[in-house]
C-alpha cells in the first residue's frame, strides 16, 4: 500500500478530505452536490457552499472511501453501516461497505474505513486498493457468481470485517459478509472467505488457487 497523499478543504461547519491515491473517479460527488464538488474550479472542492448535512450525505456515496469528512457544528459522524457488504462491479473492482479493519499478515491494523473499492484485476500499482488499472489491463468479471454457487445462511451481526490481503495470493475475508450483485442482490453470504486479486480465477470472485501458476505478485 503506497504511502497516502491526503488534501484537506475547510469550513467553518466541515472540513474534507481527499485521498488522490484512493480516487477512482466514480464521480459520485460530482454529480451529487455540484456546489462542492467540481473539478474545473480551483480548489475542485469548496465545502462551505453547501450545508454541513448535506456536504456529509454526497460523501458517504463515494465507494473507494478517498473523500471523508470532519464535523464542526456538532453534527454526526459518518456512522456505520448495519452490515458488511461486498458488490461486484462489472469489469472492476469489489467495493465495499461496513466496519471494515485491513490487516497485514501479523493480524495488525493497517487501515479502519467504513468505505474500500479493493483491485481484483492483479494490475493495480496501490494494492490492495483500486487505481482503475482494470479499464486498461482487459479485466474481464460479470457483476454476480456467473456458474459459481454462492450460499445464503443467516448471519450473526456483523461486526468487523478482517481483510487481509495475502502476499502474492489472495484477499481473506473474515467477519459475517454478504456478497451483492452490480445491482444490490444478496448473492452470498459466510464468515470466511477467500477472494480472487490475481484477475485469473475461473470461480470469480473467489480463489481458485490461479495465483500460483500466473505470475502474480503482492506484498
Amino acid at each position: 500500500m503506497n504511502e497516502r497523499k491526503i488534501k484537506r478543504y475547510t469550513s467553518d461547519a466541515i472540513d474534507v478530505t481527499f485521498d488522490v491515491g484512493r480516487c477512482i473517479h466514480a464521480e459520485e460527488c460530482v454529480h451529487g452536490l455540484a456546489a462542492v464538488f467540481d473539478t474545473s474550479k480551483r480548489p475542485w472542492i469548496q465545502p462551505q457552499n453547501s450545508e454541513a448535512d448535506v456536504v456529509a450525505e454526497v460523501i458517504h456515496r463515494c465507494p473507494s472511501g478517498a473523500l471523508q469528512y470532519e464535523r464542526h457544528d456538532g453534527g454526526p459522524e459518518e456512522p456505520l453501516p448495519g452490515e458488511n457488504t461486498i458488490s461486484l462491479q462489472p469489469d472492476g473492482p469489489l467495493y465495499l461497505r461496513g466496519d471494515l479493519s485491513l490487516l497485514d499478515a501479523d493480524g495488525n491494523v493497517l487501515f479502519s474505513d467504513t468505505r474500500m473499492a479493493l483491485c481484483r484485476c492483479g494490475a493495480s500499482q496501490d494494492k490492495p486498493f483500486c487505481d482503475n488499472s482494470h479499464k486498461t489491463s482487459g479485466f474481464q468479471a460479470a457483476g454476480d457468481l456467473g456458474d459459481v454457487a454462492g450460499t445464503i445462511k443467516l448471519l450473526p451481526e456483523s461486526g468487523v470485517l478482517h481483510i487481509t490481503p495475502t502476499t502474492n495470493g489472495p484477499i481473506k475475508i473474515e467477519g459475517a459478509f454478504e456478497i451483492l450483485s452490480a445491482d444490490g442482490e444478496t448473492l452470498h453470504a459466510g464468515n470466511k472467505t477467500w477472494l480472487c486479486r490475481c484477475g485469473g480465477s475461473s470461480s470469480k470472485p473467489f480463489c481458485d488457487g490461479t495465483h500460483n501458476g500466473n505470475g502474480f505478485t503482492a506484498d
